[in-house]
């Protein structure tokens, strides 16, 4: 029985590695080439706003339900529409999805300095205010450029995390063959 748990917690850990490799090289991919991502996360959330409003239009038809058809057929050619034209004008797309991870990171830069400033007291409460401090900096980056930041903001920031959730994926399960390792 442990040598059956053990093979498959190999397999397990095999498997978790391979993912690490291929979310790093995809991440790499993404900051090497951030117009070819953008265009694909334009895309791809295009399809997505369309697909869910023929879904609401399904919905409708399927419960034939007065108050609920029309609000849902309203509801599904909004979807539609602005998904159409997402799909046909993605810059658009882009523009405002980089606006919006701008605003995002100034909120989160301010949030941990408040964090920063609460804990202070804290030790290894200066890594808020070093996290603070960088995330500003990216909001920087992004907002006071923009629109012109929308060409690579998406593709650098969507790499980056690939990179740095892979290389997490990527020590974890190494860590865990290696105690597995020891233990066998």
């Amino acid at each position: 029985m442990e040598h059956r748990i053990s093979k498959v917690f190999k397999e397990v850990t095999g498997a978790s590695i391979g993912w690490a490799v291929v979310m790093i090289l995809l991440g790499l991919l993404a900051v090497i080439l951030p117009l070819a991502t953008r265009i694909a996360v334009s895309v791809i959330v295009a399809w997505i706003v369309l697909l869910s409003g023929l879904a609401y239009v399904v919905s409708a038809v399927a419960d034939r339900n007065a108050g609920a058809f029309i609000w849902r057929l309203l509801i599904g050619l909004v979807y539609i529409t602005g998904g159409s034209y997402l799909a046909f004008h993605p810059q658009i797309a882009l523009e405002t999805l980089a606006l919006l991870v701008g605003v995002i990171f100034t909120i989160e830069s301010i949030l941990e300095f408040v964090t920063f400033f609460q804990f202070r007291v804290y030790a290894g409460s200066v890594w808020a205010l070093f996290d603070g401090l960088a995330t500003l900096l990216m909001a920087f980056l992004i907002v006071f450029p923009w629109p012109n930041s929308s060409s690579w903001v998406i593709g650098i920031i969507l790499g980056i995390n690939l990179m740095t959730t892979g290389f997490a994926v990527l020590i974890y399960s190494l860590a865990a063959r290696k105690t597995l390792d020891l233990l066998s």
